[in-house]
């Protein structure tokens, strides 16, 4: 009996020594696996935690249609198409913890609060760079050429919200003109729902709350994302374009519309801002601000 007991302790021992998956999820013009971008940063992960899993996405059956599909596919189809991979993975029964880069950010904060209780629970969210309020404004557009980067932007400010273009341009589902708060609120097929603009989904504030730590990082001299203030869900004021008010003071927090009131009362939400442009950060910063606390 006590050869037993022994076994099993050394057992749950193993078990509970396992670090925690991580699940990656990149941003717009870029794929899973690029050697140079997330195919090296998964390496760094598995580097620096022997013995991690660590899935980063593939949005599609190849990685040209997983870039693709980051300019193309309805992103309410892609976290659809996320959380059935998810809930489906083994690997992540046990929990993991979730990376977002950029557009990627708010997607996989919609799976978790659209199917947190489906899949296996996250534990901590790390957003680097997302646009969680939105954007207004496309200074770059990743990996397209200049040209196809100006036709977007032209689309976008004429007719961001038709039903149309929200179907077949992942950017308008996040484009949040704040000139016109009551169209985006009505038309916005992502965005606003996700942000509980129009109605309240309990849902979506009981599944993100379960979170331990909702890690919001932001760059300070970003050139991509307009404005910048979004990586900590922060937007202009309504009515203009010019000033610009903190999450804290917005109607969204005030009213606690998703609950980030409350987490942030229970210090759940964790401000980070790093001195470089959209996505650039130093392993060293890296290893000491997100992974040390949250990740190892």
């Amino acid at each position: 009996m006590k050869k037993i007991i022994i076994f099993f302790l050394f057992i749950l021992k193993s078990i509970q020594a396992e670090p925690l998956p991580i699940v990656l999820w990149h941003g717009m013009g870029d794929t899973c696996c690029f050697s140079f971008s997330l195919g090296s940063f998964k390496a760094f992960l598995e580097d620096q935690i022997p013995g991690v899993y660590v899935k980063s996405l593939m949005i599609g059956d190849s990685i040209i249609e997983d870039m693709e599909n980051g300019y193309f596919m309805y992103p309410n189809k892609q976290v659809d198409y996320v959380c059935d991979k998810l809930s489906k993975d083994q690997k992540l029964h046990q929990g993991f913890n979730a990376i977002g880069f950029s557009q990627g950010c708010q997607f996989f904060r919609a799976v978790i609060q659209r199917c947190g209780d489906k899949i296996p629970a996250v534990k901590n969210f790390i957003s680097l760079g997302g646009q969680h309020q939105g954007v207004y404004g496309l200074p770059h557009c990743g990996a397209l050429q200049h040209q196809t980067c100006d036709y977007i932007r032209k689309l976008l400010n004429y007719g961001a919200y038709y039903s149309w273009l929200q179907k077949s341009l992942v950017q308008a589902t996040y484009w949040h003109d704040p000139l016109n708060e009551e169209k985006y609120k009505k038309y916005s097929e992502f965005l606003s729902d996700i942000n509980n603009e129009v109605d309240i989904n309990q849902t979506y504030i009981d599944n993100l709350s379960r979170l331990e730590h909702f890690v919001m990082v932001k760059f300070d001299n970003d050139t991509i994302v307009q404005p910048k203030e979004t990586e900590w869900f922060g937007f202009y004021a309504p009515g203009q374009a010019k000033k610009l008010i903190t999450l804290q003071e917005s109607d969204l927090y005030l009213n606690d519309r998703l609950g980030l009131q409350k987490m942030d009362n229970a210090g759940k939400l964790v401000f980070l801002s790093v001195p470089g442009d959209h996505i650039k950060f130093s392993e060293d910063w890296f290893l000491e601000s997100i992974l040390t606390p949250y990740l190892a």
